[in-house]
This record gives structure tokens, sequence and C-alpha cells, in this order.
């Protein structure tokens, strides 16, 4: 009866083996998490965005890791094996299938180098909307609402006194100012550069931990970085044709409710824009009712 009991499997896809007693070793762990995570963040962003640019890097993604599965049963070349472990002192592999090329630092060298082509080549974003400036709330201009004629730091300046309120006015449109502002050239460089410090660490944690060689590693970050300059050429013929502008036409597309936004403004900054209307028109309703509720009074 013992016999028939089906053994139990391990889902490998986020099982990863590690040193407990090492801390780099737990961190390595992690970081062979990243692919799963990023694919949760591919999935968070298309829901909440609908972004044509999410949606392309997100499908060059999985053609990558359609490569890597041909790659590997191409090259068929064997994961190392540990020391000293297995049958006759042969040692086993950590992982399961082949290990040329690493799939881990594919996947990575893929993301970060199709992201750093987008935030450094074709990111363009437009000109920065309207902002006030803080000298401009120091001269009260009462044309925006965070300036000090406006009737938020007018209300502050009763109670706490000019100066006081010409300070806060001062700050809220520095804070303006950010809120309204592209990332530069060279912010989006230090963020590119981020992500191709995370990918080598990825490559280098599959090392650590044993599942990869350097050269496989080293082959896979090589394929995901080709598979990520190959995608952008071809998601920069599919623009400059036509085929994306017609494909955001398509019924399913725009039942989706997909956009091409990205492109020309920050990520974060989708949405901003309408919202600040909204909220200076709100702003503007309330100081036609206050004074109307002054003429009244008087």
């Amino acid at each position: 009866m013992a016999d028939d009991v089906t053994p139990l499997a391990s889902l490998s896809l986020t099982h990863v083996y590690y040193n407990p007693t090492d801390p780099i070793s737990m961190l390595c762990a992690f970081l062979s998490l990243l692919p799963q995570a990023l694919c949760v963040v591919y999935a968070t962003l298309l829901w909440s965005t609908r972004e044509a640019e999410v949606l392309l890097m997100f499908a060059g993604q999985l053609a990558c890791e359609a490569v890597n599965f041909v790659l590997k049963r191409l090259i068929k070349e064997e994961r190392p094996r540990l020391l000293g472990t297995g049958i006759g002192g042969k040692g086993i592999a950590v992982g399961k299938g082949y290990g040329m090329p690493s799939s881990h630092a594919q996947f990575a060298a893929f993301w970060a180098v199709a992201l750093s082509l987008f935030l450094l080549v074709r990111h363009r974003p437009l000109g920065a909307a309207r902002v006030t400036t803080a000298e401009a709330a120091r001269r009260g201009d009462g044309n925006d609402d965070s300036a000090a004629g406006g009737p938020v730091a007018q209300a502050v300046r009763s109670v706490h006194g000019t100066d006081r309120a010409g300070r806060l006015a001062a700050i809220s449109a520095s804070i303006e100012a950010y809120s309204h502002s592209h990332w530069t050239l060279a912010q989006r460089a230090v963020v590119s550069a981020g992500a191709l410090v995370v990918a080598a660490a990825v490559a280098w944690s599959r090392v650590y931990l044993g599942y990869h060689t350097v050269r496989q590693v080293v082959a896979g970050s090589a394929a995901g970085a080709g598979c990520a300059a190959a995608w952008f050429a071809v998601t920069y013929l599919m623009r400059e044709t036509g085929a994306l502008a017609w494909a955001l036409e398509l019924p399913v597309a725009r039942w989706f409710r997909v956009r091409d936004l990205v492109v020309v403004e920050d990520l974060c900054q989708a949405g901003w824009e309408k919202w600040e209307l909204r909220r200076r028109a709100a702003l503007e309703e309330e100081r036609a009712r206050l004074k109307e509720k002054e003429k009244k009074g008087q």
C-alpha cells in the first residue's frame, strides 16, 4: 500500500536552495526571486496604467524567456555540481534542467537594458506645465492657489501672521514645482544605472548559490541584453510604420482602454494634471463662494 503513494514534488519556480548560516547566501536567495517579483510588477502596471509601452516590454520579456528555453535545449550544458556530494563523490546539481545560458541572468539583463533604452532613448517628456515658483509665492500672485495670495495662504496668514504664511507659501510653491517636474536626463541615467546594478547582482547571486557557472551567467546576461536591443528595434519599427497606432485602434485595445502616454509623460505624472485641474476648479469655486458670502454680509 505504501508503494502506491505518489511522492510530493517541489515547485522549483520559487524554490531556492541557500545556506541558512550565511547572510549573503540568504540575500542571494531573495535576489533570485527578482524575476517573479518583476512579473508581478508588470501585471500591476498593466492593470493600473493600461500603457502600451508596458505591454510591449512585458511581451518582449516573455519572448526573451522563450529564447532562453530554446537556447538551453540547443546547447544542453549541465549546471555546476557541488563537490563531495552525490553518489561516488561526483557531486549533484543544485537546480533542475540545463544551465546554459542562465535564465535568471537573461531575464534581469533584458529588464535592465530595456528599461534603460526606454528612459534614455525613447522617453521624451513634454515641457513641464506651468508651475508656481517660490518668488511668485513671496509676491503674493493670486493666480495660483499655492501662492501667498491664495485662499489657503490668506487663511493661514490671518491666524499665524504674514511672515509665517509667506514661508508656508514658499514651501508649498517648492513642492508644487517639484510635483510638475519631469525626470531630467541625469535622473533617468541614475535609475538606469541602478537597474543595471540590480541585474548584475542577480547574475552574481546565481553563481554564489551554485546554480550556474560564471560563463553561464555571462552568456545569459549577453543574451538578455541582445534580446532587449533587438526588441527595442522591433518596437521602434512598430511606432515608425504606424503598426502600434493601428493596433491601438483595434476594438480589443479600446475595450481594455490601452493608451500610449508614458513615452511623453512620466508614469507617476499620468493623471496628475487632470487631478490638478479638478483641485484648482474646486478651490476657485470655494473662493467664489466665500466672496459671495462676504458680499451678502456687507
